[in-house]
């Protein structure tokens, strides 16, 4: 007889390394021994969906709704399914795999951040996305969209990061964004900083506190301080092109006095 509790273990840190395939394996194991194991369903479901096998994931959340009736997962999931299944099939998007980089959403104080989109996009768009899938950055004149490779919008950063990316972007700062988590009514993405520009390096992408920023900008202004002259010219003549909300959320003038937090 099979440890099905060590075999569950192996199974969520197969979904939580994105390795599907083995997640698949080892939840099937599961539901042999124990054919009304929920959970089992449910993560069946979800990894079956992630490879594009979108008639198997709808079977197990099927399975999985009529084992609990009222299970919210099954019942959202089996929605996006079927707004999947009624419209023409999408080409798999190039980041669909059956085994992601572990450390796609590796934490990095100050350089990458988690967020739910704002005002997201059409149903048919939401249901196609799948973990890990890379999605654009496109700036408008006072937010940020985030849309597929093929253009269709998913959603928009939160105001308040909206504006303060913008500022960034164009200082030349470069970002990456990838699908987190996503159903019908919700998106959430992992943003990560890749190249910072020249006129924004004195700032945190994403400050966490007030005094995350202050300690990196005292620290700065101490080791480059034969460079802070030419440092504020650079952000003053930022600062020259900013709207009067932009300026709220990048103070040009490198004293901590005047750094409010983002949070």
């Amino acid at each position: 007889m099979e440890n099905l509790e060590q075999i569950e273990n192996q199974a969520i840190n197969a979904a939580v390394n994105f390795n599907w395939d083995a997640a698949i394996e080892l939840n099937e194991r599961i539901i042999k021994h124990d054919k009304d194991n929920l959970a089992a369903y449910l993560r069946l479901g979800f990894a079956t969906s992630q490879i594009q096998k979108f008639t198997q994931a709808l079977k197990y959340y099927q399975v999985a709704l009529k084992i609990q009736p009222s299970n919210n997962i099954a019942r959202e999931n089996i929605e996006r399914l079927k707004v999947l299944k009624s419209r023409a099939t999408k080409k798999t998007p190039s980041s669909s795999s059956n085994y992601l980089d572990p450390n796609l959403f590796l934490e990095s104080t100050g350089k990458t951040k988690s967020v739910a989109l704002v005002n997201i996009g059409q149903k048919n768009v939401l249901a196609h996305l799948i973990v890990g899938q890379e999605i654009e950055i496109k700036f408008k004149k006072r937010r940020v969209e985030l849309r597929t490779i093929d253009n269709d919008y998913v959603g928009s950063l939160p105001d308040d990061l909206s504006r303060r990316l913008l500022v960034f972007l164009k200082a030349k700062s470069k970002y990456k964004v990838y699908v987190k988590e996503a159903n019908l009514n919700k998106v959430i993405v992992f943003i990560r900083e890749e190249e910072k520009g020249k006129k924004v390096q004195h700032y945190l992408s994403f400050p966490q506190n007030i005094q995350s920023q202050i300690g990196q900008m005292q620290a700065e202004k101490e080791h480059e301080e034969e460079n802070e002259v030419e440092g504020e010219n650079d952000l003053e003549k930022l600062a020259d092109n900013l709207t009067t909300e932009e300026k709220e959320y990048l103070p040009y003038h490198p004293e901590p006095a005047e750094e409010e937090s983002e949070e």
